[in-house]
């Protein structure tokens, strides 16, 4: 089979390579997938890097979010085993951890519904605690991470104000349905967020980001407000002032969604449950901006770790209908 590999760190674009290897031979418990879509995320591009948690033996075939295909026909969304990642033929997974793949969704948009809408469920309803009334900031908001984030605030019934860099990116944002959209690279952000919310600030604010952003999310957010950390997209990991959560009040949550896969993973049926209900009405659907075939993967990662790239790319194998 085709199966794109990383046998040493650094850039993706440099360091994967598109090669023929053997079929991939499930272990106990683990099932052997067709990959009909995979989908880029940005931990892709942080393992080709060798800056992720998690590092993988080399080599290993990045992708960590799929919809595949068992041996008897049913659609499925999986988090590939690594060292057999989603960007190749066939990949491997934990038979226990497989998702039924929403009817609702196309093989593309499926691939994309699993880490960053689970990320988004848990992190605005398991840690945020978000109700329908409340200020959502989500940083980032064109992005696959944030565009979910987004379309989860609005099916909750809370008012969201996105930020974005660049007009592209503004456009995009409007259409997923923020109530108000601010382009970090023409606007002051706090000043912006301060005026669309009459000096009040957010309830919640979701950021995958980090960095400025997150400096920014002190400066706006609101009393009792919670800041949801999800991520260090701009590869600056802020060093938080407690002081400063104490005198206003606000609390920094944490959020790392893979712990629950081990923790409490009846939690994450039960949001796959959640989530396909509101895919089914049409409330969610991952935005998938670029359908690319295998050969085009490492130039896709590649985009996204530039941050040129909105909502999610979904690598489509040949043969495979997306």
């Amino acid at each position: 089979m085709q199966a794109w590999q990383v046998h040493e760190n650094g850039e993706p674009s440099e360091v994967m390579r598109l090669a023929d290897v053997a079929q991939p031979v499930p272990g106990d418990g683990q099932v052997l997938l067709k990959v009909r879509a995979a989908n880029i995320n940005f931990p892709d591009v942080l393992m080709c890097r060798g800056h992720y948690q998690v590092r993988p033996p080399l080599p290993f075939t990045p992708g960590v979010e799929i919809c595949g295909e068992t041996e008897d026909g049913r659609r499925v969304i999986a988090n590939p085993v690594l060292p057999y990642g989603g960007f190749a033929e066939y990949a491997v997974a934990d038979a226990a951890a497989l998702l039924s793949a929403p009817d609702s969704l196309d093989d593309a948009e499926a691939a994309a519904l699993h880490i960053g809408y689970q990320t988004g469920w848990f992190g605005l309803h398991r840690r945020a605690h978000l109700e329908a009334g409340e200020t959502l900031l989500v940083h980032a908001a064109a992005g696959g991470v944030g565009s979910a984030a987004v379309q989860l605030g609005k099916a909750a019934g809370a008012t969201v104000i996105g930020v974005v860099g660049g007009a592209e990116k503004a456009a995009v944002a409007r259409e997923l349905g923020c109530d108000v959209v601010v382009d970090r690279r023409s606007e002051d952000v706090v000043s912006a967020v301060k005026e669309a919310t009459g000096g009040r600030g957010a309830d919640v604010i979701y950021d995958p980001v980090g960095g400025e952003a997150y400096t920014q999310s002190t400066k706006v957010v609101a009393f009792e407000g919670r800041i949801v950390v999800v991520g260090f997209a701009s590869g600056t990991i802020p060093s938080p002032g407690l002081n400063h959560a104490l005198v206003k009040n606000y609390a920094i949550l944490g959020l790392h969604w893979g712990l629950y896969n081990t923790k409490n993973p009846k939690l994450v049926q039960h949001c796959h449950e959640q989530l396909t209900e509101l895919a089914a009405r049409g409330a969610i659907k991952p935005l998938v901006s670029e359908r690319v075939p295998l050969a085009g993967a490492a130039d896709a990662v590649q985009r996204l770790g530039d941050g040129v790239t909105t909502g999610r790319i979904a690598v489509v194998p040949t043969g495979a209908q997306a």
